[in-house]
């Protein structure tokens, strides 16, 4: 028995199919970037609300028996499949297995398969006894009722929309951060219930036909203090009113201080709420923008490019800036950008992101590098530098362009100074004042161009003025005629829009055109 268990283990774990179906099905229920989570959370909603509907529609009207049948059968059915794969992703026991088995090896040791096993089919236990899993398994049982009496198991899967249902789950976070303040007034509240219930059982008890028990007091002080006031019992006695007036001043304060604590909870998390909302809308693009740092070359670049820019989020760690990019009628968050958790809430895997650091520190934009690089290389950083004693840093962090806006300033007012009339026409050309404009011709591996002789595509009749070649890093400044288009070249070629756009037309699907 103990082998064929670990065949069995062994083989699951080799087993692409089974991993495949396992990591399916964990995506399903946890993942919200799952393109299929949003219908399938759709599908249990609408399962939950027919299922009720049935419930109450029959309370007076008999029931078809195809309704009756889809809602023993079919919805229980899916729940009940729903609860099955809850509990086989919770965790793997072939994995423990597997593990404990090559533990055993290197230590030398007995392998002790049963606790193992006893020690995953505890977790699933500990699961299943979870609210969550037992509101689940509540949910299924209507489908076993030969009483129909277990009917009334259908309104336990309401609480099923907790789990699918993010304004819910959102609320009931909220509470959750606020639980010190609202257990404190919940104890409180018991206190002066209770006192009060003992000390109106104790004082009319023999005075008041209709308080007969404790519970009567109990019930009460409850009336009272929720304002609700039905009339049913009332004091007698002086000392008994007296009562009554400090428990509904005490309970009306009791409804101010709860009340207080939600709203000043909600008005907390408000911000966090539609932060997240645009984290989870720009996640849908394919690519985007994160422009971490609201400052001047923040502002600068978005007066060059605010036309060309669709995608796109910024990121500041202070709130003024954040505020004053939302004036500006830009989109702005107030995060840390240099965090890890931050930059893990950007799906890297289905978008193509574009990191800018663009804060004044080196320090904040080396570890925003650090962290997108270790969340994925495929996110391209560009990152500003403040010390160029700092570039070796950059580029060990993993910066993919580097930008010097100290130097490249200074450059440009001694350009402007000493000889104005390049100034004046550098400056109209990368503003876009000229009627010549420079633009990048990005080449990739399986275009036509690549192995073509610079001479062959002939930039002269595109009326083109072919600058150079950015390859591996490294810029070439007019190379030989003879010079070969390696893949993923940038050429840097200077021309009229018209003359690009014929160049482009000439060699389409050969090259794309990026400004």
């Amino acid at each position: 028995m103990k082998d064929k268990l670990l065949s069995l283990a062994l083989f699951l774990h080799h087993s692409k199919k089974y991993k495949t179906y396992k990591q399916f099905a964990r995506d399903l229920l946890f993942d919200a970037n799952n393109i299929y989570k949003r219908y399938f959370d759709l599908t249990i909603i609408f399962l939950v609300i027919s299922s009720v509907l049935i419930l109450i529609y029959e309370v007076k009207n008999p029931v078809p028996i195809w309704l009756d049948n889809y809602d023993i059968y079919f919805v229980s059915i899916i729940f009940a499949i729903e609860y099955i794969l809850r509990l086989w992703v919770h965790n793997d026991l072939s994995e423990m297995i597997i593990k404990e088995y090559n533990d055993s090896k290197f230590l030398l040791k007995d392998f002790n398969l049963w606790r193992v096993i006893k020690t995953g089919l505890y977790a699933k236990m500990k699961y299943m006894l979870t609210p969550s899993a037992i509101v689940d398994l509540l949910a299924i049982l209507p489908a076993y009722r030969p009483l129909r009496v277990l009917r009334v198991f259908i309104l336990f899967r309401v609480f099923k929309l907790l789990r699918y249902t993010k304004s819910i789950n959102q609320f009931v976070d909220v509470l959750v951060n606020k639980k010190f303040e609202l257990l404190t007034l919940l104890f409180l509240l018991l206190f002066i219930v209770f006192t009060s219930g003992i000390a109106i059982y104790i004082l009319e008890a023999d005075k008041n036909p209709k308080i007969h028990t404790l519970f009567d007091g109990i019930y009460w002080a409850i009336v009272t203090i929720s304002t609700v006031g039905y009339g049913d019992i009332s004091p007698v006695t002086d000392v008994g009113r007296g009562i009554s007036i400090l428990i509904i001043v005490s309970g009306i304060a009791m409804i101010s201080f709860v009340t207080s604590v939600i709203v000043s909870a909600f008005s907390e998390r408000l911000n966090e709420l539609k932060e997240y909302r645009i984290i989870e809308q720009i996640n849908k693009n394919r690519s985007f923008l994160i422009i971490c740092g609201y400052g001047q070359l923040s502002k600068m670049f978005f007066r060059q490019n605010r036309k060309h820019i669709e995608h796109y989020v910024i990121m500041d760690n202070d709130k003024e800036r954040v505020e004053k990019a939302k004036k500006d009628g830009y989109v702005a968050i107030h995060e840390n950008a240099s965090s890890f958790e931050t930059l893990s809430k950007f799906d890297s895997q289905y978008a193509d992101i574009t990191i800018l650091c663009l804060t004044s520190s080196d320090v904040e934009n080396i570890y925003i590098t650090l962290n997108a690089k270790s969340i994925s290389r495929k996110i391209k950083v560009i990152a500003r530098v403040n010390d160029p004693e700092t570039i070796d840093k950059f580029k060990h962090a993993g910066a993919d362009e580097i930008l010097m806006p100290n130097i490249v300033a200074n450059t440009m007012i001694y350009t402007a100074i000493t000889q104005p009339t390049m100034y004046k026409a550098i400056h109209a050309i990368l503003t876009g004042k000229s009627i010549a404009n420079i633009d990048e011709i990005h080449v990739h591996h399986s275009h036509g161009m690549v192995e073509k002789q610079i001479k062959e595509l002939d930039f002269k009749s595109s009326k083109l003025l072919f600058i150079g070649i950015q390859r591996e890093g490294e810029f070439i400044f007019n190379p030989p005629s003879d010079e070969q288009i390696q893949p993923y070249d940038i050429l840097l070629v200077m021309g009229r829009k018209i003359s690009l756009e014929y160049f482009k037309s000439m060699h389409e699907g050969d090259i794309s055109v990026k400004k």
